[in-house]
C-alpha cells in the first residue's frame, strides 16, 4: 500500500533529482547526523533509484503473499527502513512499529501456513543438525512472546498519555481530533463530532480499550474478542482519519492474537472437506482429504505457543 500509493509521485517524494522534496543533498546529510543508513543515499542515479524502489515493491508484495520465507522479510526490513528513511514526513507511526516488529517477525515461524514455499529452505534446514534445529520451537516462542508485549506496550503507553489529557477527562477529545483538517473524512467525520453522545462514548471507550487490553489479552477466552475490537478500532482509524499505514500495520500485529483461533477454523475447515470428500467414495480427493486430516490431529497448528517435538 505504501509503495502504490505513493508510485506515480515516486520521483518528487523520494527521488534524486533536484526538483525532489527533499533534496538529495540534505537527505544524505540527515542520514549521517542520525548515524542511520538509506540504500537511496548510496548513489545519485536514477537507474539506482528505480532499481531500490522497485525492488522494494516487489519484496513487499512477495512477503504479503508468503513467498520466499526468511530471507525476503529481512530484505523487505532493510528496504523498508530505507525507504522511511528517505522521506519522513509521512511517517504516521506506522513505521516505528514496523521496524520493531520484523527483526521479532523473523524469529517466528510465520510461513508455515498461507504462505507459498519453494522447498529451498526445508532443504537448507534439513542439513542443519538436529540440535540446532531444536531451538527453532523457543525462538519461535520468543518472537511470539516479543510481538505481543510490544503491542500491548503500544497499547497502555498510548491510554495512559490519553488518560492525562484534560480533553480525554472531559470526554470530548474525539470532537477535537475529527475536527482536524489533515484526519477528517469530509461527510462523515461531521456526523460523529456533531453527536455529543458519539463523542462522550467514543471518547471514553477508547481510553478504556486501550488501558485495559492486555487484560483482555491475558484471558484466552476474551482474547480473540478483544484482538477483533482492536481490529474494529483501527479499521475505523484508517477510515476516519486516514492513517492507513498505521492502521494496517497494527491490525497486521493484532492477528498474532488471533493465531490459535484461526488455526481452529483451519482444522475445522479441513475437517468439514475431508467428511465431503468421504461421500464421494473412490475419488481423489478422498484419499487426500484423508491423509490431510490424520496429519492436522498430529500436529500443532496454534503458534502462541509452538510446543516442541
Amino acid at each position: 500500500m505504501y509503495y502504490l500509493s505513493h508510485y506515480s509521485d515516486r520521483h518528487y517524494l523520494f527521488g534524486p533529482g533536484a526538483d525532489s522534496a527533499l533534496p538529495h543533498r540534505l537527505f544524505v546529510e540527515q542520514v549521517q547526523e542520525k548515524d542511520s543508513f538509506s540504500l537511496y543515499a548510496w548513489s545519485t542515479s536514477e537507474a539506482w533509484f528505480e532499481g531500490v524502489f522497485h525492488l522494494g515493491l516487489l519484496a513487499a508484495l512477495a512477503v504479503t503473499l508468503g513467498v520466499g520465507g526468511r530471507a525476503v522479510l529481512a530484505a523487505h526490513g532493510v528496504l523498508l527502513w530505507s525507504l522511511y528513511e528517505r522521506q519522513s514526513a509521512f511517517l504516521d507511526g506506522g513505521d516505528n512499529l514496523a521496524q520493531l516488529v520484523i527483526p521479532m517477525l523473523l524469529l517466528t515461524n510465520c510461513y508455515q501456513y498461507f504462505s507459498f514455499p519453494s522447498g529451498f529452505a526445508d532443504r537448507v534446514i534439513g542439513r542443519i543438525p538436529a540440535s540446532v534445529r531444536c531451538l527453532g520451537v523457543p525462538l519461535h516462542n520468543l518472537g511470539v512472546a516479543a510481538i505481543a508485549i510490544q503491542i500491548c506496550l503500544v497499547y497502555v503507553v498510548s491510554g495512559l498519555y490519553k488518560v492525562q489529557g484534560e480533553v480525554w477527562q472531559d470526554g470530548t477529545a474525539l470532537f477535537y481530533i475529527m475536527r482536524v483538517p489533515e484526519f477528517e473524512l469530509p461527510g462523515v467525520s461531521s456526523l460523529v463530532y456533531g453527536n455529543d453522545v458519539l463523542v462522550f462514548l467514543g471518547t471514553y471507550a477508547t481510553t478504556l480499550f486501550l488501558v485495559y487490553f492486555p487484560m483482555g489479552i491475558l484471558v484466552p477466552r476474551l482474547r480473540p474478542w478483544t484482538a477483533a475490537a482492536s481490529i474494529a478500532f483501527h479499521v475505523s482509524i484508517g477510515v476516519l482519519m486516514g492513517l492507513t499505514a498505521f492502521a494496517l500495520t497494527m491490525i497486521a500485529c493484532d492477528l498474532i492474537f488471533l493465531s490459535s483461533a484461526l488455526s481452529r477454523i483451519r482444522q475445522a475447515a479441513r475437517t468439514i472437506g475431508a467428511r465431503w470428500a468421504r461421500k464421494r467414495p473412490g475419488s481423489l480427493g478422498a484419499a487426500t482429504a484423508e491423509k490431510h486430516t490424520t496429519e492436522g490431529d498430529t500436529t500443532v497448528d496454534a503458534p502462541i505457543p509452538q510446543a516442541a517435538g
